[in-house]
């Protein structure tokens, strides 16, 4: 296997990167050689995601143009894994006669075998039980050096209405402590200064395997770790936001002011036909415990224009909430009709009428962004390095206020050289879209 070169292209959330990153792992054990362009691969791995329609969309188009090097003889064979191959088992195979094998994610941990039958011109489909979809094991970091996301669970028991990913996913499963605090010390040891917590509800962490939540005290573990200087919370659900949760990011200098809080909607009429729970007022009073207690928290949320149901007025609503809140970061997304979902059955927005609605919440949120970016002006900020720009001919990196991946950047001229991972004080002077530009000071 040492001269087969296997690739995977991985999409969708971090979670499933994480997935990636393990099936990287078997492959690379079982003597494969991993080749990170999929245009020179033998075998190309596409690690999908099902979650709304553009998602499967790009999923189905990466495949599409992975087929025709197939085709020209660039690569050999196409395997598909992820939320679509689980979700649209027979589809995939039906309609994509490129892909060689399909696996459900139960069958991850079978990912050497897969690969080896293809290679012998074996078509092979698996899709064994989703409690089977390994959440342990080794993997291979994909991300810079310096920042991992580390899964602390998977899966989801909420049901909110809209959403598949208990179909695609399974119940929720927690990780025994004592494993993640493990998986955190060797990613210390291997230089990672960035842990991203993550899971489909990371604040029901624990509640099935101990009985209660239990985030605080896992955040307090890896708080404990050598070479770990930021620990950023993803991914959290509003009604598991407790006092000992907002006590402990208070107090943990460790743990980055910044929180990850989907709430989707603000009406309480449309939250419980999504089968979420609360109103504007609760919310907001949530929002406000959070900015009293945890002083310069950043807070982003998304949000889901054009629900079923969803009037005009509950959508203004939502509109003159998300102007009122001012979140540092959001994004809202146009409704997407899932089948098998409940929300699939309820009278529809058309959607032409979620996309304006959509828009019109984002470009109201751009002038949100540009007043918090113009309110650091002349502040000092500590900047953890991603690289060097050869276009803009200066670094860039992140602050606290900035997730991997989904945030702006911090851009600034340095008097010497500094080096991805390396952490430096920056003073803002000036800001580029929703970006900050500033100098390195020593």
């Amino acid at each position: 296997m040492d001269n087969c070169k296997v690739a995977i292209v991985s999409l969708g959330c971090a979670k499933n990167r994480v997935d990636a990153e393990m099936m990287l792992y078997k492959l690379k054990n079982a003597g494969f050689t991993l080749e990170e362009d999929p245009a020179k691969a033998q075998v190309t791995i596409v690690n999908t995601c099902g979650f709304i329609e553009s998602a499967k969309q790009e999923s189905i188009e990466e495949i599409i143009e992975l087929g025709k090097l197939k085709e020209e003889g660039t690569i050999k064979r196409i395997v598909v894994t992820g939320c679509l191959a689980e979700r649209y088992k027979e589809q995939i195979s039906r309609e994509l006669p490129e892909v060689d094998a399909v696996l459900g994610i139960g069958a991850n941990g079978d990912i050497v075998e897969a690969v080896k039958k293809v290679l012998d011109g074996e078509h092979t489909e698996s899709f064994p039980p989703k409690e089977l979809h390994p959440i342990e094991g080794k993997k291979i970091q994909s991300t810079p050096l310096h920042y991992a996301y580390l899964r602390i669970a998977d899966g989801c028991d909420n049901k909110c209405t809209y959403c598949a990913i208990p179909l695609i996913r399974g119940s929720f499963r927690s990780r025994r402590m004592e494993d993640i605090v493990a998986e955190a010390k060797y990613l210390a040891e291997g230089g990672v200064k960035e842990l991203n917590v993550i899971a489909q509800d990371t604040t029901r962490y624990g509640e099935d395997i101990y009985g209660k939540l239990m985030l605080p005290q896992l955040l307090k573990e890896l708080c404990k770790i050598d070479g770990i200087r930021w620990i950023r919370i993803l991914y959290c659900y509003p009604d598991r936001i407790t006092d000992e949760l907002i006590d402990t990011i208070a107090k943990e200098e460790k743990i980055v002011n910044y929180i990850d809080l989907p709430l989707q909607h603000c009406n309480g009429r449309v939250l419980k036909a999504m089968n979420r729970h609360g109103d504007r007022a609760s919310i907001t009073e949530l929002l406000n415990k959070l900015r009293t207690r945890i002083p310069g928290v950043v807070i982003r949320t998304t949000l889901i224009a054009g629900f079923p149901t969803e009037t005009e007025e509950e959508f203004d609503e939502m509109a003159e909430f998300a102007k009122e809140i001012a979140f540092e970061r959001l994004g809202c997304f146009a409704y997407s009709t899932e089948e098998d979902t409940p929300a699939a059955l309820l009278p529809q927005v058309e959607p032409e009428e979620r996309k304006y609605r959509a828009s019109a919440i984002m470009e109201q949120q751009q002038y949100t962004m540009d007043g918090y970016t113009r309110s650091r002006l002349d502040s000092e900020i500590d900047v953890l390095v991603e690289g060097f720009d050869r276009y803009a001919e200066c670094y860039y990196g992140r602050s606290y206020a900035e997730a991997p991946e989904v945030d702006p950047c911090v851009f600034f001229t340095a008097e010497r050289k500094v080096a991805p991972g390396e952490f430096v004080r920056v003073r803002v002077t000036d800001t580029l879209d929703c970006d900050l530009i500033g100098d390195m000071i020593e």
